[in-house]
């Protein structure tokens, strides 16, 4: 009993460690992309990069146990490509609403993941709402309110969080993504499908839904950028990767937070390296999120 006890917490610190790298590695991941590559078409941008992803991860998904994939019925196939085509929707709307619009703004709202997490472990899986979460719901929503506000009414931010299209993009990608880790949390430890299979079908996924815009916005994408773009597909593969091992070892509402602390590292790189405005209220609505995120894990 003592060695399972064991295991389990190496295993739960070990998540932890993955979530928190990949958080890191992603959130200056988007503030590379914004500074980088935001002026260029995302459809292609999305086609070259995650692309060159399930390229580089090739080599990992190779090694899997072919009696392992022999093993995979219709059903977790299904699953699998299901995981893989909302990945890339939610993706490439995230994209577009950074694209669109300030990354200390847009990324606030698009990592409040966890909050819609949390609806879906009620309504699907019999979750009880405990007084922490509520608090933490209460959280998150005062972040979006922070991260939208203008000193022009008090309602305007809401408001504004509804119209405003970058907004709107944002949280419709939080959405998708929410679906995501609970589909992902399912797949890796419900079923305990090979983590490869997963993590380069999702890549292929993306690639997939991001391909028929892309294809044809592909001459707007300069050819000298090729070689950076390729670049960022090993980075994405990692990153993919790292989230992966994250969500195999601990439980959505846990690993979602934590990786979704990719905003903060976003909005401090934005606000300080890109001189966005509203940086001090951008940072505190991130923050915001964050902590209300986490009393909903802690819950």
């Amino acid at each position: 009993m003592s060695q399972l006890v064991s295991a389990s917490l190496s295993g739960s610190t070990a998540g932890l460690a993955f979530a928190v790298a990949a958080a890191l590695l992603y959130g200056a991941y988007l503030y590379g992309y914004k500074r980088y590559f935001s002026g260029f078409p995302a459809m292609a941008y999305l086609t070259v990069t995650e692309g060159a992803a399930a390229v580089w991860y090739l080599p990992v998904v190779a090694g899997v146990d072919s009696a392992a994939l022999a093993r995979l019925g219709a059903a977790h196939w299904a699953g699998v490509v299901a995981t893989a085509l909302l990945t890339g929707v939610a993706i490439a709307v995230s994209i577009r609403a950074i694209q669109l619009g300030d990354v200390s703004y847009v990324t606030p709202l698009n990592k409040l993941v966890p909050a819609f997490v949390l609806p879906l472990e009620l309504g699907l899986l019999g979750a009880v709402l405990t007084p922490l979460q509520v608090a933490g719901v209460v959280t998150a929503t005062a972040g979006i309110y922070l991260a939208n506000y203008e000193a022009d009414g008090v309602l305007t931010p809401l408001a504004r969080a509804l119209a405003y299209r970058p907004a709107q993009l944002a949280l419709l990608g939080a959405g998708a993504f929410a679906v995501v880790d609970v589909m992902k949390r399912v797949l890796l430890q419900d079923l305990a499908l090979p983590l490869p299979v997963v993590v380069w079908t999702s890549l292929v996924g993306v690639t997939a839904v991001a391909a028929p815009l892309g294809w044809r916005r592909r001459g707007d994408l300069p050819v000298r950028l090729l070689p950076a773009l390729v670049a960022v597909g090993l980075v994405l593969a990692v990153g993919d990767h790292t989230i992966a091992l994250a969500f195999q070892r601990l439980p959505a509402s846990v690993a979602s937070p934590i990786v979704n602390g990719q905003a903060v590292v976003a909005v401090v790189l934005g606000g300080l390296l890109l001189d966005e405005r509203a940086f001090s209220r951008r940072l505190a609505a991130s923050l915001l999120a964050v902590a209300g995120i986490a009393l909903i894990a802690l819950g």
